[in-house]
């Protein structure tokens, strides 16, 4: 006879035990499960606890109407526009001085005064410094001297010579004699034009002893002070001088763009050039194409240009590195859009026009020059109509629009509720008349 075995008080306690955990835990899931949104429940149904009141948002509280229910993308917007558009290239170029000169020293000699600042401006043939100047003073008292002598002798001898000729006349003297003094008397000639010369020299090299700057423009750093022995052999230079107005900037273009440079430089045409800081932030110059380099670097395929600026200013500095900007061309009464309006898609380039129902529209269009900031349309769209300028990622041909902000807004406003709608009732946007309960 089989044993029946018969559930014990303890197992039954673990049992119950564990069907209470589980009830609990259906009706704390229950408890927490979020409640369906006033907005599924029939308008003016009573929300539990609500202590009677229309379901809806409390009172006072305004109303918005959701962008994700209407379908309006927001969006800024921009305005195609008539205007000149500048064709220019750009590079990167160096700024060069039209004139750097060393001033080096003529003669040897003790370094006495030095009667400039740096990076002072200085005229042509203003004195800078000088050298002792005594020595020369010496040696052009002596050069004189000798020129003084040699002048006297050269004097009786062509007195000499004169005297000479009468007694040959009167068939007194040989003729060899009268030869002889008048090659005497060139001589002393030769001598004395030897003597000019070196007195000259004497006077030149005293005039040395004040160095004067050659050019205008602005000094640079003194190399020598006061009591130094300077040389004409000597390399290092007094000081630099440099001339910065006006001044020059070196810059090279492709040989692709080099026609059109050529067309307008040989007609004559002054090409404007700009310069620009390194951010492009700042334009701290204008000047004029000047000139082109002979030649093509067959390494890089691009030529060498340099445009002249008269920085008035001195904002241009030698050796500076720049951003150029070469106008080559003015195209007038363009239709001009900014960058961002122009997408690009796998048909080529368009925009999205908004109309006057505030609904986009993909327009194919033309671009035939931009210059980083603005695109001029050559074909496909005419001044005055709308753009998308930003928020163009969730655009579709025909998605409504609803303007945030932007140069250009819609015809007619966007559809919103009304922010004064009472609670409970719809605004004039809902389709219904403001004031009237909701049905």
């Amino acid at each position: 006879m089989s044993e029946i075995n018969l559930p014990t008080r303890s197992s039954r306690n673990r049992w119950l035990a564990s069907g209470g955990v589980v009830l609990l835990a259906v009706a704390l899931a229950w408890w927490l499960w979020p409640k369906g949104e006033q907005g599924t429940q029939p308008e003016g149904a009573r929300a539990p606890g609500s202590g009677g009141s229309l379901s809806g948002p409390p009172a006072g509280r305004p109303r918005f109407r959701d962008m994700r229910g209407s379908g309006a993308v927001p969006v800024k917007l921009t305005e195609a526009v008539r205007g000149d558009y500048a064709v220019e290239l750009k590079a990167l170029g160096t700024v060069t001085a039209f004139n750097t000169v060393n001033v080096l020293p003529r003669v040897d000699g003790q370094l006495v005064k030095v009667l400039f600042e740096e990076g002072q401006q200085v005229k042509a043939g203003q004195v800078l410094a000088q050298i002792d100047p005594r020595p020369y003073q010496a040696a052009l008292l002596q050069a004189e001297g000798n020129l003084q002598q040699s002048r006297a002798e050269l004097k009786n001898a062509e007195v000499d010579l004169v005297r000479y000729q009468g007694l040959f006349a009167e068939d007194s003297i040989a003729k060899q004699t009268l030869d002889t003094q008048q090659a005497k008397v060139e001589q002393l000639r030769g001598t004395l034009k030897s003597l000019e010369g070196s007195v000259a020299e004497a006077r030149l090299n005293l005039d040395y002893t004040e160095v004067r700057a050659p050019i205008a423009g602005r000094l640079g750093l003194r190399q020598v002070d006061v009591g130094n022995l300077v040389s004409s052999s000597s390399t290092t230079p007094l000081v630099t001088i440099t001339q910065t107005a006006p001044i020059a900037v070196s810059f090279t273009v492709p040989e692709a763009e080099l026609p059109q440079v050529l067309k307008r430089f040989r007609a004559g045409e002054k090409l404007a050039v700009e310069a620009w800081d390194r951010g492009e932030r700042e334009r701290l110059s204008v000047g004029t194409l000047a000139s082109l380099d002979n030649q093509i670097d067959t390494a890089t395929g691009t030529v060498k240009l340099k445009a002249r600026f008269e920085n008035a200013d001195e904002l241009l500095f030698p050796n500076q590195f720049v951003n150029v900007r070469l106008r080559v061309d003015t195209r007038r009464d363009a239709t001009l859009v900014p960058v961002a309006a122009v997408q690009f898609g796998s048909s080529g380039t368009f925009v999205y026009v908004v109309g006057e129902d505030s609904k986009v529209k993909v327009r194919p269009v033309v671009v035939s020059a931009s210059n980083g900031e603005q695109s001029v349309i050559g074909e496909g769209l005419a001044a005055g109509e709308r753009l998308v300028l930003e928020g163009t990622d969730r655009l579709r041909d025909g998605s409504q629009v609803e303007v945030v902000d932007g140069a250009a807004k819609p015809a007619e406003p966007a559809t919103r509720v009304s922010d004064k709608a009472p609670q409970g009732q719809r605004g004039p946007a809902d389709g219904a008349p403001a004031g009237k309960p909701a049905a």
